[in-house]
């Protein structure tokens, strides 16, 4: 179940393009073309994917305090936490390499039409945000973190595809003059980013009852305090 619901909120809760706004350097620049679009998030996830179990294992064998207990007592007490930026930048600028090899090998097209979008996942803020946001919100297992790097790779993959469909079929249409382009485009991208915001009431909306019933005992509570401060008021008037 943790597995599911871990899934369903990065795809589309915590969505990276949506919810935080990450990666929209590629996001704008290559989503002109569905097929470009499909091969970027395609690398994306497969980044994603690699580099946060990668990530999560630096992050608790050796970035974290007293991580380095595996390796003695004397050792315990090492807190290399402020190496994290360095480690995990260079564990997803290898991983990026390999991907840009392993494209250019078997889609030469692709690698064309990417240009150089591709090595720029390496510095890609969504890339380096699924390890950081992976690291602050203390993912529990390998298993975890690597659905949260699968599942936040494919809602970013989710989100260009939508975004690219969306302005390939926008070239037939009347669009004024001053917002043609990443004008259109951004006004597209927050009204996606507000449908999307409506998905959070998957989670949330069971909450709300268990909120209104605490109130209501709160203020009969306070009903009740008013009646017996009136009722003791009026018997001393009486008594004097």
């Amino acid at each position: 179940m943790e597995h599911i619901e871990l899934f369903f909120k990065s795809i589309f809760i915590d969505n990276m393009v949506f919810a935080t706004f990450l990666g929209m350097c590629s996001y704008l620049a290559v989503s002109k073309k569905v097929s470009t679009a499909v091969g970027l998030g395609a690398a994306v996830i497969f980044v994603l994917a690699i580099t946060v179990p990668l990530n999560w294992l630096l992050d608790q064998y050796i970035l974290q305090e007293g991580a380095l207990a595996w390796l003695g007592p004397e050792y315990a007490a090492y807190d290399l936490s402020f190496l994290s930026f360095i480690m995990f930048i260079a564990t997803i600028a290898t991983m990026v390499q390999l991907v840009e090899i392993v494209v250019e090998k078997f889609s030469p097209a692709l690698y064309n039409s990417l240009g150089i979008f591709l090595p720029l996942i390496a510095v890609n803020c969504a890339i380096l945000g699924g390890s950081l946001f992976m690291q602050s919100r203390e993912i529990a297992t390998l298993g975890l973190a690597f659905n949260y790097g699968v599942s936040s790779g494919i809602g970013w993959f989710l989100a260009i595809l939508a975004i690219a469909a969306i302005r390939e079929k926008i070239r037939y249409s009347n669009v004024p003059a001053p917002l043609r382009g990443l004008g259109i485009t951004f006004i597209i991208t927050g009204l996606m980013a507000i449908g999307f915001m409506s998905f959070g009431g998957m989670l949330t909306g069971g909450d709300e009852p268990v909120q209104k019933e605490t109130k209501t005992v709160v203020v009969e509570d306070e009903t009740e305090k008013e009646n017996k401060d009136a009722l003791a008021d009026n018997t001393k008037k009486e008594l004097n």
